[in-house]
């Protein structure tokens, strides 16, 4: 793969040549500071993009034109990447030489016409479109407690630091939904567009100055912009006394997550020897916390660790029967001494390298898995693949104990069901 980027003033274009994929996909990226009373808006708006244009103004017609195009298709994901708030419109279509002369050209201005030519008129979208799309998030945020690991996963965040962009629920807000109509949109709209950050990547079997030449042609963004940084969040100093929270709802199961603080790491640590903790711990199919926790004690439906390097903290999460907390609690933090006195076995950690071994394979047959490999490497300092396996296949054991002693449970957020009764896990 040959990786080039150019600065184009008002956006960097990123560009991935390969003939590895028989499609084209072009990733058009809006981020910014993120703030909690934006989060709601932000996804109307973009639900709202992929709904309708000034040029094909219903769904149906958005769907004709994307099978005129040899079923090309475009989607879109608001996600936080620490301190941002990440916006990204795609497009994937069939490369020219599967199809036709200039299929690829006409793909490139139906998503100019997302883009840039929204459904609007008078200056603000049309009301009932805003009203379908408000409807649908209303229904989705009302059904939130009805997912339990979600609604677990944002309390819990909210619990070890409300004032923290950890606890920003990335579904929206119920409260935000009144004061959102066309006008609010569009002027947020006109916002994004000339306020964000912006990035585009383009990955496939191409022609980079001819490229260039037709990205300049269809994305005329001409305010110039300072591009972000500090995207990650600072540490967090665990507390001296450990954090409990409770709440309890009508269901049948018992969610834990347990919030985990990280003390300052070296570069390498963070990028390769917590990860390999993390597998050990939880993160892979062999963790210790499977083993112990589920499989040969028995205690739980569910039990598994994320490590969340943007954002500094590890989550341990886990689905139990009520009775069982207390043996959990003690278990998981059995697990966690023993990995810092480490009692493991070299063969956790062959096992857990193995596990990123066949990770960094299958970033190679995704082209959106590429393009976030490059833009990482571009913006948190990551390495290439090449220098990724060598510097994973480097960790030692003595490495992952030190590690080990610099993960503290800070914070422990129970969502208790009122339903939940003993029974055989």
């Amino acid at each position: 793969m040959q990786y080039t980027k150019k600065d184009l003033g008002s956006y960097q274009l990123h560009l991935i040549k390969t003939d590895k994929y028989k499609t084209i996909t072009i990733k058009v990226m809006f981020r910014r500071r993120i703030k909690k009373e934006e989060v709601t808006i932000r996804n109307i708006l973009t639900s709202l993009l992929v709904q309708s244009t000034k040029k094909y103004d219903t769904k149906r017609k958005m769907n004709i034109e994307a099978q005129e195009l040899y079923s090309s298709s475009i989607a879109f994901d608001n996600t936080r990447l620490g301190n941002y708030i990440n916006t990204t419109i795609s497009l994937n279509v069939l490369n020219d030489k599967y199809t036709e002369k200039g299929n690829f050209n006409k793909a490139l201005e139906f998503l100019n016409e997302v883009l840039f030519n929204p459904d609007v008129e008078d200056g603000k979208f049309k009301e009932k479109n805003v009203d379908i799309i408000k409807t649908r998030e209303k229904t989705e945020l009302q059904g939130l407690k009805e997912n339990l690991g979600a609604y677990t996963a944002v309390r819990s965040l909210e619990s070890f630091d409300k004032n923290s962009p950890v606890s920003i629920r990335m579904i929206g807000y119920l409260e935000d939904l009144d004061s959102i109509d066309g006008k609010s949109l569009y002027d947020y709209y006109l916002d994004m567009i000339n306020k964000d950050n912006v990035e585009i990547s383009v990955i496939g079997d191409i022609d980079e100055s001819e490229i260039v030449k037709e990205i300049k042609k269809y994305f005329k963004l001409r305010i110039l912009k300072k591009q972000s940084t500090n995207i990650s969040l600072p540490l967090k100093k665990h507390r001296a006394r450990r954090l409990f929270a409770k709440e309890t709802v009508d269901a049948n199961q018992t969610n834990v997550n347990m919030i985990c603080t990280v003390d300052k790491l070296t570069d390498y640590e963070r990028k390769y020897v917590l990860p390999l903790y993390n597998v050990i711990l939880g993160g892979g199919p062999d963790s210790k916390l499977f083993k112990i926790v589920r499989e040969k004690n028995s205690l739980c439906y569910f039990i598994s660790s994320r490590y969340k390097a943007l954002d500094n903290i590890l989550v341990i999460r886990t689905g139990i029967n009520r009775k069982n907390y207390s043996k959990t609690l003690k278990l998981t933090e059995k697990v966690m001494n023993m990995m810092k006195k480490g009692k493991f076995e070299n063969e956790d950690l062959k096992t857990a390298k193995e596990f990123f071994e066949t990770s960094y394979d299958q970033i190679e047959e995704n082209p959106n898995a590429v393009i976030n490999m490059y833009l990482a490497m571009e913006y948190l300092g990551l390495d290439d693949i090449d220098t990724r396996r060598k510097m994973t296949n480097k960790v030692t054991k003595n490495e992952i104990i030190k590690v080990a002693k610099k993960i503290h449970m800070d914070t422990v957020f129970t969502l208790e069901g009122d339903k939940d009764e003993e029974k055989d896990i």
